[in-house]
């Protein structure tokens, strides 16, 4: 996580909440949990709060985290009324026929546009110009001994770095004699953290250091300073962004510098719980650069979901708090065995607990990131090709059908397309397992790579019809 300071007054964007999701299509942003700002004691500024998973019927939906609000007990009742009102009509408009089954679940949709365009997927960008197809480059070490904690951080302190975000969007005027309604640029700033992976300037830190939603997407300029300790003394490059993957939370930076000392990377599969683990990172922004926290390993193959992605974290109690995002998790060593992530921290709690942290292991970290480097994007993504919402019980009872994941648009040429899944088909299972929810059918293929083959059992009419698919690679367009 990453300190935000807002530039050019207040944020005033809102995110309409939906009920549909639509599969991310190669061109169009997906949505992910998003994290809201609160405003710090210095006025102007705005400090980034824990992201937190808002409850949601469709995974991946654009709501944004429910806020506290006292509303007086009529409006609240005024309010319950309009919404039994509002499926009471929708019932009507059904069964009156003037609205078919499929076009109130297209009502639903999140309404993000299904056409092609010249649009990147946000989930995953490429600077083609630095691709390197087929290299490794990520060695991961065996372990050398025990170092003590002091010789652990003057090992590996100069491979850390201070990763600065700018962010541009457009926001909607006041109105009136001031803006008169029209849209304004804003531009929002935020601090992270990175680690040096080679001399000549890659950098690998977190996706969310330099992609956010809600504040336009990708960055639209980012800067690393250098560690005092690497003998640039704290000399700020600007960094180009070299592939990303918000799933995964890794981006990879490149700025253009030699003989820089990058980090001695460990193998995080032969890590044991209680070993001694040591964070550095940028907490709450540059001024507490280089910030040293000390713990043990808490545990191992800790299961996190987060947009609709399962990721297996190292857990720890050394501290990473906000703006250590992207910084490294060392062993005794002095190896980096691990990538800290306060979005993933925050995210398993919607409380705040003491001596909770997580860390990507760089045993998995390090296919991915050998992907964003050489091709821009992490190959082998499996992707159906289809829009759906999901089915609720009371939907079920409402319109006769199962329970499940409706298909309410087929992508032309998709694997669902090539299959003979048809719009208006309801999923019910998964290779014979049952799913009620698209979470459920995202959980299941995501075991899968591109080009295996599932069979979905759908619900069509009065049938339920067995259908084989081959999955399809999700790839982005160029930036």
């Amino acid at each position: 996580m990453f300190e935000h300071n807002h530039e050019n007054g207040k944020d005033n964007m809102n995110n309409a909440q939906n009920q549909g999701f639509n599969e991310t299509p190669l061109d169009q942003e997906p949505v992910y949990n998003s994290y809201s700002a609160m405003r710090n004691d210095e006025p102007g500024s705005y400090q980034q709060s824990y992201y937190s998973q808002p409850q949601q019927s469709i995974p991946g939906d654009s709501k944004p985290p429910k806020k506290r609000r006292i509303l007086p007990k009529v409006a609240a009742a005024v309010a319950g009324v309009m919404v039994v009102s509002f499926a009471s009509i929708q019932c009507y408009r059904f069964i009156d026929g003037n609205e078919t089954l499929s076009a109130f679940f297209a009502s639903t949709n999140s309404g993000v546009s299904l056409t092609d365009s010249s649009k990147a997927d946000s989930s995953s960008a490429a600077d083609s110009s630095l691709a390197d197809d087929g290299k490794n480059w990520m060695n991961l070490a065996a372990s050398t001994g025990t170092l003590s904690t002091t010789e652990v951080v003057d090992k590996v302190m100069p491979s850390v770095v201070g990763v600065a975000s700018t962010f541009s969007y457009q926001s909607s005027g006041f109105g009136g004699w001031f803006g008169a309604g029209q849209s304004q640029e804003q531009n929002v700033s935020g601090t992270g953290t990175g680690i040096i992976m080679s001399a000549d300037g890659y950098i690998i830190t977190n996706a969310h250091v330099i992609y956010e939603s809600d504040y336009g997407g990708k960055a639209s300029k980012v800067s690393v300073v250098l560690s005092s300790d690497s003998g640039y003394d704290q000399t700020e490059y600007e960094a180009t962004i070299v592939g990303y993957d918000v799933e995964a939370d890794l981006a990879v930076l490149k700025i253009d510098a030699k003989d820089l000392v990058p980090a001695e990377f460990g193998d995080s599969d032969k890590l044991k719980v209680g070993e001694l683990a040591i964070a550095i990172g940028n907490p709450l922004g540059f001024e507490l650069f280089g910030s040293v926290t000390c713990g043990i390993i808490s545990a191992l193959n800790r299961e996190v979901t987060i947009s609709e992605n399962t990721m297996n974290l190292i857990q720890t109690d050394a501290a990473i708090n906000s703006g250590n995002s992207g910084g490294p998790l060392i062993n005794s060593s002095g190896q980096v065995i691990g990538i800290n992530s306060a979005k993933l921290s925050s995210n398993y709690s919607n409380t705040t607990i003491e001596g909770l942290g997580f860390a990507i292991p760089i045993t998995e970290a390090k296919a991915i990131i050998n992907d964003l480097i050489n091709f821009g994007y992490v190959t082998g993504k499996p992707q159906i090709g289809i829009g759906a919402a999901d089915v609720s019980e009371t939907q079920s009872r409402m319109y006769n059908i199962p329970v499940g994941v409706y298909v309410s648009e087929i992508y032309e040429g998709g694997a669902a397309d090539q299959g003979g899944i048809k719009k208006g088909d309801v999923i019910i299972a998964v290779n014979g397992e049952t799913i009620k929810t698209y979470e459920e059918l995202n959980g299941i293929k995501n075991k899968f790579k591109a080009g295996d083959k599932i069979t979905l059992t759908v619900t069509r009419g009065d049938q339920d019809l067995d259908i084989e698919i081959v999955l399809q690679e999700k790839k982005p367009t160029a930036d």
